[in-house]
């Protein structure tokens, strides 16, 4: 297994300190900014050793920004344990703060009515080039206090349907990429779990960016502030996180410097996770 996806499997496994208290460590992506990712992550990977069921929802408030210094504490609140649901409420403490709060409900998986929207078009990951690639292309570019956070690897490995270059921000309402860890998985102990809280940690990657490129914007604009505000995320199937999906994200709307953006995650077309998401925008 390659250090990229070992490093964040360790990342994600939090320790327990009491039975319903646990601790996470951090790691630096986006300098001293603590990535939303890794409060979804952690969170959801506490709550799931309090109960026996996977994941199928998970509704999160970002509430102040958290830094890569110091360790985080997460605070696991039982609210229901039904024949069915079983519900957590997760509090996420830094530095004695509050900075994250999260509600998680976890079932067993259960037959049903099966429907889903037809999945998009896109060329196959074989055919497109990975992120780190196309940044490299440009790196000379990029103003040399922001370079070498620009050219951080990220744990996933990543090949993007159309690059998002930050330099050349063309409007549009969509974007996408595939998306799986760097090697394969050495054991598929706790699989589903594990596929889960990864892909919570990815799925805040690049949400907010679409409504960026959607107002002509992007991380590098002078006198703009964006943030994530909440995150939601739905599981409605399993999957394999070592191997490829689609992540098709999209925004419908940006209004009172607030915009909505939607994601959907494909696996060999079928539709695997479904999240949403507000972002702050504020243009100075």
């Amino acid at each position: 297994m390659d250090n990229f996806t070992q490093d964040l499997i360790t990342l994600l496994d939090v320790k327990q300190i009491d039975s319903l208290l646990f601790q996470g460590n951090c790691t630096q992506i986006f300098g001293s900014h603590l990535f939303g990712g890794q409060l979804l992550g952690q969170s959801l990977v506490a709550a799931a050793k309090t109960t026996d069921r996977p994941t199928h929802s998970l509704h999160a408030y970002f509430l102040k920004a958290g830094v890569t210094d110091a360790p985080i504490l997460y605070q696991v609140i039982k609210l229901q344990d039904g024949s069915t649901f079983s519900r957590r409420e997760v509090k996420a403490l830094q530095n004695g703060q509050l900075i994250f709060t999260a509600l998680i409900s976890f079932a067993h998986p259960e037959q049903g009515p099966e429907f889903q929207t037809p999945p998009p078009n896109y060329p196959s990951p074989d055919q497109l080039q990975s992120e780190i690639d196309h940044k490299l292309e440009i790196s000379e570019q990029i103003p040399e206090h922001f370079r070498s956070e620009f050219l951080n690897p990220f744990q996933i490995e990543i090949k993007p349907v159309k690059f998002f270059n930050p330099l050349n921000s063309t409007k549009s309402s969509s974007y996408a990429e595939y998306f799986k860890t760097h090697s394969k998985l050495t054991t598929r102990k706790d699989s589903i779990i594990l596929s889960q809280a990864i892909t919570a940690y990815y799925s805040d990657y690049n949400l907010l960016s679409v409504s960026l490129l959607k107002n002509g914007f992007s991380y590098l604009t002078k006198g703009i502030r964006a943030i994530s505000l909440d995150h939601t995320i739905y599981f409605h199937h399993h999957f394999e996180i070592d191997e490829w999906s689609l992540y098709d994200l999209n925004t419908t709307v940006s209004s009172q410097a607030r915009s909505l953006n939607y994601g959907k995650i494909w696996q060999n077309e079928k539709l695997v996770c479904s999240t949403v998401q507000e972002c702050l925008i504020r243009k100075f």
